[in-house]
């Protein structure tokens, strides 16, 4: 291990501290709530004028799979937008927690920490889905995990 990875903040220890907090059949609708801010980050990147048109380009697709993964997986609550909006007023913490933990640090290691929580959440996915009794929920979890590979694919490939 380098010395600057081990500066990168574990991103997947600290997603697991969070979701302990929440009731477990929340946790899939709090993690879709993070899988949009995200996504924000990923179109804050990318910004209007990205120097490369094709780190671009990626980047916006990465924000388009994380916004996926959102909407797949609310779509298996019809409450899910007011249960999102609760657990997230509930713990206001994982707001300042989004923003703080990205916050100053180089731009490479921003991405290097993404993709390392890309990697958690495709974990998540899969373990969400094993754990479903629903098999088409399972599915559908199931289906999130490729879409969180490719972004910690292409955010690797940045590196």
């Amino acid at each position: 291990m380098t010395n600057n990875e081990r500066t990168i903040p574990n991103v997947a220890e600290i997603l697991s501290h969070v979701l302990r907090n929440i009731e477990p059949p929340l946790q899939p609708l709090l993690l879709a709530a993070l899988e949009r801010l995200a996504a924000e980050r990923y179109r804050s990147w990318a910004g209007d004028d990205h120097p490369n048109p094709s780190v671009r380009e990626g980047l916006l697709a990465c924000a388009d799979r994380e916004e996926e993964i959102a909407r797949r997986v609310e779509s298996l609550d019809p409450n899910a937008s007011a249960i999102q909006d609760k657990l997230l007023s509930d713990h206001p913490e994982l707001l300042d927690l989004n923003r703080t933990l990205f916050e100053g640090r180089p731009l490479k290691v921003q991405f290097a920490m993404q993709a390392q929580g890309e990697m958690a959440g495709a974990a998540a996915w899969r373990a969400y889905a094993a754990a479903a009794s629903d098999s088409s929920a399972r599915e559908l979890l199931q289906s999130c995990s490729p879409l969180e590979e490719a972004n910690a694919a292409f955010l690797r490939g940045l590196l």
